[in-house]
């Protein structure tokens, strides 16, 4: 995720480190190029071309702009959702590892905490498709039985059943065994928020629509500009086009918000946040850094 310092007027014109840009940049060149090539023609061979008037695209364009700012609207929801996700799993892990203070056995508390940091990594891994187990295993106590189909699920009911072995014995009370349940189910909750949001994408032909109208509209245009601008029709149209493709890029970034694109949610130091919170509970020193931006980049 890109962590915006107050930009100055340079920075808006000219970065590059977090922009669209370079994921539109062939698309927006060659629309420009097709601009050039439409406007050499037409002023070499004029009778070619039949007056287009510019009205139809302007409304074209109005209605593709509320067209793609739902759209826009809509994969921002799932970013925002997904962030607020994260936030709530490293509050029921603060939350956890305040409540577990009562549990006397040390080592215990020590192996559940860390249980906690391995279900962060795992669902991290998970979201990106990569190897959960292996994303947890440094986290995990050499005993742990977690099976690798469900590893983020199959953590959360190891916690629970030592949890729930405490109770039975009388090392829990009632009141905050619940306590400690709650914690572990708002995690679950957690997982299955990420899941839907991963899972479950923007209607294909909804964005399929989008995307060929968004070509369509860029691709015609130069042809309504070439007669009444010149050369400046390519100026215009690549505005345009950078206008349009950027948006649409934007969205397909978001739509998915737990990879690793620049705009994508910084769930490395999400997790980083949480481990140390952890070990500083336990005691541990000295503790991992904090992840900070490169080129004011989080990931």
């Amino acid at each position: 995720m890109i962590v915006h310092p107050r930009p100055d007027m340079l920075r808006v014109l000219f970065t590059l480190k977090g922009s669209i840009i370079q994921r539109i940049a062939l698309r927006c060149l060659g629309v420009t190029l097709l601009a050039a090539l439409i406007v050499l023609i037409e002023r070499h061979y004029p009778a070619l071309f039949y007056p287009v008037s510019a009205t139809p695209f302007t409304l074209l364009g109005l209605s593709l702009s509320i067209f793609m700012s739902f759209r826009n609207n809509a994969c921002y929801d799932r970013w925002w959702e997904g962030r607020k996700a994260w936030g709530r799993m490293i509050i029921e892990v603060r939350s956890f590892t305040r409540e577990s203070v009562v549990i006397k056995d040390q080592q215990l508390r020590t192996l559940l905490l860390r249980n906690l940091c391995a279900f962060a990594h795992a669902l991290n891994a998970r979201l990106r498709n990569e190897d959960e187990l292996r994303a947890a295993r440094p986290w995990l106590g050499e005993q742990a039985r977690i099976v690798p189909h469900n590893v983020c699920d199959g953590i959360l009911r190891e916690v629970g059943e030592h949890c729930s072995r405490l109770a039975e014995q009388g090392a829990l009370s009632e009141f905050r065994y619940t306590s400690l349940a709650q914690r572990l189910a708002g995690l679950s909750d957690v997982q299955a928020t990420c899941e839907r949001i991963k899972g479950t994408p923007l209607p294909f032909p909804y964005t399929l629509l989008l995307h060929r109208t968004i070509y369509i509209f860029c691709l015609l245009l130069p042809f309504a500009l070439a007669e009444p601008l010149g050369w400046l029709a390519p100026l215009f149209t690549t505005i345009v086009s950078y206008t349009f493709f950027g948006l649409d890029a934007i969205g397909n970034e978001l739509e998915d918000p737990f990879g690793r694109d620049e705009n994508d949610l910084p769930t490395d130091a999400l997790v980083r946040t949480l481990e140390r919170d952890v070990l500083a509970a336990l005691g541990h020193e000295p503790l991992p850094p904090a992840l900070e931006p490169v080129d004011h980049v989080l990931s």
